[in-house]
């Protein structure tokens, strides 16, 4: 279908370089996130603290980010919208 994203908000303390992002995928029902990149301390901290079940370890395919906890409201809407709760 390729329907573009849907663009839900910024992190509304940033400038125009440091832009922390969350978008809609309708394509795929996925929210997309745009962050700060980990550092080799948090990528540990994750290493250390792997999910109920899992490997630890963060797989080739994945990695971390990390957004501003300011952006709650933003990541709300977003599952909202990626739920059709949007109205």
């Amino acid at each position: 279908m390729d329907e573009p994203l849907e663009y839900i908000g910024v992190d509304p303390n940033t400038d125009d370089r440091d832009s922390p992002t969350v978008w809609v995928d309708h394509d795929t029902d996925e929210i997309i996130v745009q962050g700060y990149k980990a550092g080799e301390q948090l990528r540990q901290k994750v290493h250390d603290c792997p999910a109920p079940r899992h490997q630890p370890g963060i797989p080739e395919h994945e990695d971390v980010i990390r957004i501003p906890a300011r952006m709650v409201p933003i990541l709300r809407k977003a599952c909202d919208v990626a739920e059709g709760l949007d109205g």
